[in-house]
């Protein structure tokens, strides 16, 4: 199921989008839909993200020193 919704979006974003959909052969609509669609998708997964590690950091559940060394000596390595 869709729905319509009006924006307002400034003219050159406007044009470069016509140029987009004439290049890909895709409506301007369907285009726009798939940007806010993948936007909201990104934008929920890392405020997720965020407050699971807000959730960790305010419960203690810290990398020890020697955890992280360990990490950074093994990225150390591989980058030789």
């Amino acid at each position: 199921m869709s729905t319509t919704m009006t924006l307002r979006i400034e003219d050159d974003v406007k044009d470069r989008l016509e140029k987009l959909a004439d290049s890909t052969q895709r409506s301007k609509s369907f285009l726009a839909a798939e940007a806010i669609r993948e936007y909201v998708e990104n934008n929920e997964w890392q405020i997720t993200e965020i407050k699971a590690a807000i959730k960790e950091a305010d419960a203690g559940d810290f990398a020890t020193s020697a955890e992280v060394a360990a990490v950074a000596k093994k990225w150390k390595a591989r980058a030789r």
